[in-house]
């Protein structure tokens, strides 16, 4: 039991924003799944050996009460028997009350014992199932991102080759940051390819208009 908790806690306290930025540097989420399936694994070992703990705790305390009643039980035949004057019978159920009281005794700290356990137990598997949905949404939100980087790299390409220019390879080095870092670099790449293409449109129109107004001065000078 003391292993599957050290496993849990290990799980409970791991550093997402590690697991993560490997997970980017591999431009792969397989390192976030595979922590996405340890913990759900634990979480099945958890609610198994929760039940099977609870499960044990609840027969020790019945075996306790039931040993508890019979000591009760005994306690009042000793009385009567001294009463009655008979001693030995006396004697020989005190003996018997003294056995019964160690054994509910016994039980009582054996049923303590498992029930703190469990509680153990169920409170880890409540970590864990909050790690597991932290998790998750983390997984789902920079999978999105990631998505998302990798769409606005492939229109930047296709623009720089319109306009003649030459795609810049953004590469992913931290988590977060690095995400972002792409996705503003694309942003303010497409917002220069954008200018670029105006620009050249602008050189065209000016072109044009320069050769209409010369067109007309031949014309007037009676050259064309």
């Amino acid at each position: 039991m003391a292993s599957l908790l050290e496993r849990v806690g290990t799980l409970i306290s791991a550093n997402l924003n590690y697991l993560v930025s490997k997970a980017l540097k591999a431009n792969s989420m397989a390192v976030i799944d595979e922590y996405i399936r340890k913990i759900e694994d634990n979480l099945e070992a958890l609610e198994d050996a929760a039940a099977t703990v609870g499960g044990e705790a609840k027969g020790m305390r019945r075996k306790a009460q039931e040993y508890q009643a019979k000591s009760e039980e005994l306690d009042r035949s000793i009385d009567l028997f001294l009463r009655s004057g008979k001693e030995d019978l006396a004697r020989s159920t005190q003996s018997n009350l003294n056995t019964m009281m160690r054994l509910a005794d016994t039980y009582k700290e054996q049923a303590d014992s498992q029930e703190a356990e469990y509680h153990k137990l169920v409170e880890a598997k409540g970590k864990l199932e909050t790690k597991l949905t932290e998790t998750k949404q983390e997984r789902e939100e920079l999978q999105a991102m990631l998505d998302l980087a990798k769409s606005k790299e492939t229109t930047h390409k296709v623009v720089s080759g319109v306009a003649g220019a030459t795609a810049a390879d953004s590469g992913i080095d931290e988590m977060r940051t690095a995400i972002q870092s792409r996705l503003d670099k694309a942003a303010a790449q497409g917002e220069m390819d954008a200018s670029r293409l105006e620009r050249q449109a602008a050189e065209v129109l000016e072109q044009d208009t320069l050769d209409t107004q010369l067109a007309e001065r031949k014309r007037k000078l009676g050259l064309s």
